[in-house]
């Protein structure tokens, strides 16, 4: 097979991929964003000489996959089923090896999650290929159940919590009345003097990219009914309508509708949710006249905003938004991994996300190996709660509720 499709980095990453799979049953791609994660992984499949190949990955990186596999040419070596993680339990034949994109979503502890236990159950035996750009973001006690689902593992711990007494400085974390502890202090060196032999990394510096990511933070005056709103909140913790109420009984709600509010919206205790201020889309429609921006929002209902103030020149549809000028608005954890907004001028965030992961992989969306200069906007309101999570989160640190109650209460 021909692999002048391929760029030279990736040819050499897959062929050390396969023999590390060969010998330990499982490699892990920690390769930094947009550097072709799954042309490599479907180069390692054709050379490991596997004929039927599982692909799991997110819905919306489905298409792009199919695509890859066909004009890549993989077609005429191996077939491929390619699944979103949410059908996995659905799934029904016999591969001979397994590739698992966005791997770090199987790093919650103390408990695996169920995407991870499923995995384990069903496909666990399997030769396996992990894909991420971000195997640990927060911490290094992520890495345990990215192995264990695998029966290949290096680790020999059957669980968390015997792992964690080998490889964890476990402390005591105060929560209220409750004291629990905390797996966040992980040995980093003795982590990696396991794992270490099963991972390749690769960075874009190394690829030779070259482009520079810009960032900007404009401010929005939102409605003094919006700011009304949120002070009362903070100092009631109820506000009682008509017809709907808004509750926050606990620092984590409080949190969470501080969250939407600032950004003009708001979801009720009855579950319904609705638009209280437009003043956001109406900025970024007006200060990105004429561009064709890629649009992250957080909730439902910014969305909802969105389309109100741009109407038929915005998409959610990535097909429809490169073959036309529509903008395009995305979620920001369904569309921070496995697509590319290369054909955006901008990237403008109309919230931000509490985890550091999304911070770290959204911003990217735009890279390629060609593009020199990439602007990115966040669009905080004044006086709101995104500036303060998004000091948190370019130092790598998600927010949590404890630098929420820090910041408010």
């Amino acid at each position: 097979m021909s692999n002048y499709l391929l760029r030279d980095y990736q040819v050499d990453i897959a062929n050390k991929g396969v023999n590390i799979l060969k010998s330990k049953g499982i490699v892990y791609y920690a390769l930094e964003v947009r550097l072709g994660k799954t042309s490599v992984s479907l180069e390692t499949a054709r050379l490991f000489g596997a004929k039927k190949v599982l692909f799991l990955t997110k819905k919306k990186a489905i298409s792009s996959i199919e695509s890859d596999y066909i004009n890549f040419g993989y077609d005429k070596h191996f077939e491929l089923f390619v699944y979103n993680d949410e059908s996995m339990h659905k799934i029904d034949g016999k591969f001979d090896l397994v590739v698992h994109d966005e791997h770090h979503r199987f790093g919650s502890f103390p408990k695996p999650s169920l995407g991870a236990k499923t995995f384990k159950k069903m496909f666990g035996h399997l030769p396996a290929i992990f894909l991420s750009g971000t195997p640990s973001p927060e911490n290094y006690s992520q890495f345990y159940h990215q192995f264990w689902c695998s029966l290949f593992s290096p680790f020999k711990e059957i669980n968390f919590y015997k792992w964690a007494a080998n490889y964890v400085n476990i402390k005591m974390k105060h929560l209220g009345y409750a004291q629990v502890k905390d797996y966040t202090d992980a040995d980093i060196n003795k982590i990696m003097s396991v794992i270490k032999p099963y991972i390749i990394t690769f960075t874009q510096e190394q690829a030779g990219f070259t482009s520079e990511i810009e960032e900007e933070v404009l401010k929005v005056k939102m409605k003094s009914s919006t700011y009304e709103m949120c002070d009362r909140l903070r100092k009631d913790l109820v506000i009682e309508g008509k017809n709907q109420v808004i509750l926050a009984d606990t620092s984590v709600k409080l949190q969470q509708k501080l969250h939407q509010m600032y950004s003009g919206t708001i979801k009720f205790e009855s579950g319904d949710s609705m638009v209280i201020d437009l003043s956001k889309a109406e900025f970024i429609h007006s200060y990105f006249k004429d561009k064709k921006i890629g649009i992250f929002y957080k909730f439902v209902e910014e969305l909802n905003a969105l389309k109100t103030i741009f109407g038929d020149k915005l998409t959610t549809n990535l097909d429809e938004f490169n073959d036309t000028d529509k903008s395009i608005a995305l979620q920001i954890v369904s569309g921070r991994e496995g697509i590319s907004l290369k054909n955006a001028d901008f990237l403008v965030f109309y919230n931000i996300d509490f985890s550091a992961t999304s911070y770290w992989q959204a911003r990217d969306r735009q890279t390629t190996i060609d593009r020199k200069f990439n602007k990115v906007y966040w669009i905080f309101s004044e006086g709101g709660i995104e500036e303060k999570i998004y000091k948190s989160v370019i130092k790598k640190k998600s927010y949590t509720t404890n630098h929420f109650k820090k910041d408010y209460l």
